[in-house]
């Protein structure tokens, strides 16, 4: 129910989805007559596949996560993360409001054993391909034994999902040199050479962008300012290219001729195919979607929710900290 459109793309996407996948089952958690209105305007086949859990109540985008934890306890969110916690539902995916969606996670699933705090989790584009990076605002302040669980977290993540055998691992500081960074980034670097990740060392800014490593560690703070600036910078670039290619007749014309260029260019870099955050360190699997997700962007954060539990990422991570003896500070 949550997101900017609703039960239009979040139905619509689900049901794409069961068009691709013959082995799974969606539950659509939310207002029955809303959702039975959207699946009856997709004319979708697959509905046989769709069980319909009714809630009554919705969390609103610009709601406190307290007063959601506290006071909304049928609604959809809740719904569907309880489903989760109870067996009935092996991940769940929402487009609603981000903190109240990690509140509510963190209470119902609780952490993972060895994990003191979840992380937010998600994927950039790179020269190479894509890199995972972590965390993206759950935590605003880390300790080094927590940086280092978000290295065991983002290494198992980039294994089920992306299927690398050995992720390489990166910690984002202002240099590359070990003796930089305040002193938790530098402990932090110091936890992550001891452990048995496949640890590179520091990477900067522009690092993640070319591809250097896997899985990029950093705290919450830092993480959602480069995130932010990232959207910042694709949107600014995409006006620029649509003010310059309309500036003149010449202009408009060898827009035509760059229409291929242009077409490629988008794909490589469209938002929506790295659409879905993973709330890492969870008795249970949470993806988080854009709130302004369309219905291929939203899809393709069902598909990232799927592929973590058919790869097994909470057994991964588990056996992982299991082997490091990582123990919260």
């Amino acid at each position: 129910m949550g997101g900017d459109h609703g039960v239009s793309v979040t139905v619509a996407a689900a049901l794409s989805y069961l068009k691709h996948t013959l082995d799974t089952r969606v539950i659509l958690v939310g207002d029955k007559t809303s959702i039975e209105q959207a699946i009856a305007m997709a004319k979708n086949g697959y509905a046989e596949r769709v069980t319909i859990h009714a809630s009554t109540e919705v969390v609103t985008m610009d709601e406190s996560p307290a007063l959601a934890l506290r006071k909304k306890k049928d609604s959809s969110m809740r719904v569907s993360v309880n489903l989760v916690k109870e067996g009935r539902a092996d991940a769940c995916v929402s487009a609603g409001n981000t903190g109240a969606l990690m509140a509510i996670s963190s209470f119902v699933l609780k952490t993972l054993p060895g994990i003191e705090r979840p992380a937010i989790a998600a994927t950039l584009p790179t020269y190479t391909g894509q890199t995972l990076v972590l965390d993206l605002g759950a935590n605003v302040n880390c300790s080094a034994q927590q940086l280092l669980q978000f290295g065991v977290m983002g290494a198992m993540l980039a294994t089920a999902v992306d299927g690398k055998v050995r992720p390489t691992i990166g910690l984002l500081n202002i240099g590359e040199e070990a003796i930089k960074g305040n002193e938790v980034v530098k402990e932090a670097g110091d936890l992550l050479r001891a452990s048995h990740l496949n640890f590179q060392g520091n990477v900067e800014g522009d690092g993640i962008f070319k591809g250097t490593v896997d899985v990029v560690v950093c705290d919450g703070f830092t993480g959602n300012v480069l995130l932010k600036s990232t959207e910042g910078l694709a949107r600014i670039m995409g006006t620029f290219l649509r003010e310059e290619f309309s500036r003149n007749f010449l202009t408009k014309l060898s827009s035509i001729v760059a229409i291929p260029v242009i077409n490629a260019f988008r794909r490589r870099v469209d938002p929506r195919r790295y659409n879905g955050a993973t709330l890492v360190g969870l008795r249970g699997i949470v993806v988080k979607s854009h709130g302004s997700a369309d219905v291929f962007a939203f899809e393709t954060a069902i598909e990232r929710a799927a592929a973590e539990v058919k790869n097994g990422v909470l057994k991964r991570i588990e056996e992982m900290m299991a082997a490091q003896q990582v123990s919260p500070a």
